[in-house]
């Protein structure tokens, strides 16, 4: 494996030099596992370009949410165990209404419905098995750190163009690279990547929830070990997972509100966001406290409408950002990468990524509606609504081969 502060193509000197088989840009969890998976399955060379480095995301302490069916993804390249907490029983409700679903992992012969982890344990995980898997394919994959990728455009029939910027030697030095095909996976630049893959075609599907996610980590003092909750209220989804902070046992915390109330819920005192956490969860799990720092940010669906365009294709967050009830974001991210690495074992070919947006299509359409519809029908006001969505819940806790369905698109996708 070949690793680069930054590229060892700069300037006009790229014009010059042999394309490469595949240039993946970002490398985050789905971009890491994409590049383990390719090496495991295909004989192409492939840069893996990020404008970060491994210690910067090793570092970082979000909690996220993986499903089975990802842990199987990722047991595929070695990149399990993670360090986990297993979410062995599911409760979904409304808060202050009747009606509430519980899924439980007997129920579907796994040993966990999912697991939270931190995202730099994973990628790190991620890391170790690329490594192994580059020993394994000497030659074959070259790592570029520090470096921006900003356009991608075809270069001819049989290549695409890669230009950027170069950060850690060179401050600014423009970089170009040439490539078969391009991936671009990494999720802040999904924005130009959508509207690139857009053009002449229907546009980017987006919706603002006028909702801000408000994270971070919490004990309390009638823990249930193994149980997440989403609880549905007035304001939006309330979410809590099992997790673990600085050693301390507890529960990593989504709640999604209107962003003025965000702003004013971080600007309490612990002991005062505590409190009116309590009063929005209820007391089954007594009191709460904060442990650790508060952060927020906006809530919103952006979906590019196509994924593939001639030899550029998006997957994860440079694809589809999602809201993140449920938890499917990474999951679907990490079906994209496996989905486009199987697909490319026919070639290095447009053709192949066509196929992969076809075999794909509706898994990603089913996660995108899934995820959008629950916080908008939850959202909307009134108690015949209320109720309304009350029943829905205690039926379809009753209709067992509907609940299954759900349930095991949400930990396998369609892919089964």
């Amino acid at each position: 494996m070949t690793q680069q502060g930054n590229p060892d193509l700069q300037g006009s000197a790229a014009a010059t030099a042999a394309p490469r088989d595949i240039v993946i840009v970002g490398s985050g969890p789905v971009g890491l596992a994409l590049a383990g998976q390719l090496l495991r399955c295909t004989p192409f060379r492939i840069t893996l370009i990020d404008a970060a480095t491994p210690a910067r995301a090793a570092r970082d302490p979000r909690a996220i949410a993986l499903s089975h069916g990802s842990r199987q993804l990722l047991e595929q390249i070695g990149a399990w165990p993670v360090p986990a907490q297993a979410i062995e029983h599911i409760h979904v409700s409304q808060r202050g209404r009747f009606g509430h679903l519980k899924l439980h992992r007997d129920d579907y012969d796994v040993p966990a419905l999912g697991y939270v982890v931190k995202y730099g344990d994973l990628c790190q995980t991620l890391e170790r098995a690329l490594a192994r898997a580059a020993d394994a394919a000497p030659g074959r994959l070259e790592r570029v750190f520090e470096t921006r990728i900003d356009n991608i455009e075809p270069d001819g029939d049989d290549a695409v163009t890669l230009t950027g910027t170069a950060h850690a030697d060179h401050d600014g030095l423009p970089v170009r690279y040439a490539a078969r095909l391009a991936i671009q996976a990494e999720g802040g630049l999904f924005h130009q990547q959508a509207q690139r893959l857009a053009r002449g075609t229907e546009t980017t599907r987006r919706r603002d929830y006028g909702q801000t996610a408000i994270i971070g980590h919490v004990t309390c003092t009638q823990p249930q070990p193994g149980w997440a909750w989403e609880r549905f209220t007035e304001e939006g989804p309330l979410a809590l997972l099992p997790h673990e902070e600085h050693g301390a046992s507890g529960y990593a915390l989504v709640w999604c509100c209107a962003p003025e109330e965000a702003q004013r819920r971080l600007a309490l005192s612990d002991e005062e966001f505590a409190e009116e956490l309590g009063r929005a969860f209820g007391t089954r799990m007594g009191r709460f406290a904060l442990a650790g720092k508060r952060h927020a940010f906006p809530l919103g669906l952006n979906a590019a409408p196509v994924t593939v365009s001639d030899r550029v294709v998006a997957v994860g967050n440079a694809a589809q950002t999602l809201h993140p009830v449920a938890g499917q974001g990474l999951n679907l991210g990490l079906r994209d990468a496996f989905a486009l690495a199987d697909s490319l074992r026919a070639g290095c070919t447009p053709e192949a990524l066509q196929a992969f947006a076809s075999r794909h299509r509706v898994d990603r359409a089913m996660t995108i509606g899934i995820t959008d519809f629950l916080p908008r029908v939850f959202g909307v006001g009134g108690p015949l609504a209320a109720h309304a969505r009350g029943a829905s819940l205690a039926a379809l806790a009753c209709l067992a081969p509907i609940k299954h369905s759900l349930a095991r698109h949400m930990m396998f996708g369609a892919r089964r």
